[in-house]
């Protein structure tokens, strides 16, 4: 009989992420986590059984491009506050081709010196949230922010 892995994995550093199983369900970031001034890239697109991506406030600090794309399970995505938050950068975020995600939430000032976001071909997608009303959020202040799709209703 063969292990069950488990399905879910929380994270601190970079160590534990670069030596975790590729196929668990739920991701877990904890907050102040992977700030690494060497890690500039990150693609979750390898984890193929992914279904959440969450992550606490003030991690990947570095990270200039974050791409999560044919992720064909992944449901939801929650970044907390101030993530993602290299400033003067050329930043890229992609959520593509990712068919069950519904949910994507972005806490404020993360992604802030981010130039470019692209939401693409994501059928199931119902809330997109980012920042907080009536407060200042500077998520990709200076930056394009794209949602795309090629279903027939949507102009």
């Amino acid at each position: 009989m063969m292990p069950h892995s488990d399905p879910s994995a929380n994270i601190h550093s970079m160590d534990e992420f670069k030596a975790m199983d590729r196929s668990v369900e739920v991701l877990i970031v904890y907050s102040n986590a992977c700030n690494d001034p060497s890690i500039t890239h990150l693609d979750l697109s390898s984890f193929k059984c992914l279904r959440v991506f969450k992550m606490g406030d003030c991690s990947f600090a570095y990270v200039e491009e974050l791409n999560l794309v044919e992720l064909e399970k992944l449901e939801r995505v929650v970044i907390g506050v101030n993530c993602f938050s290299k400033e003067n950068s050329l930043g890229h975020f992609s959520l593509k081709n990712c068919r069950q995600v519904k949910e994507l939430k972005m806490g404020r000032y993360s992604f802030r010196g981010y130039s470019a976001c692209e939401i693409e071909n994501n059928d199931s997608l119902e809330m997109i949230e980012i920042g907080e009303l009536n407060e200042e959020t500077s998520n990709f202040y200076d930056g394009d922010c794209k949602l795309r799709s090629y279903c027939d209703t949507m102009k």
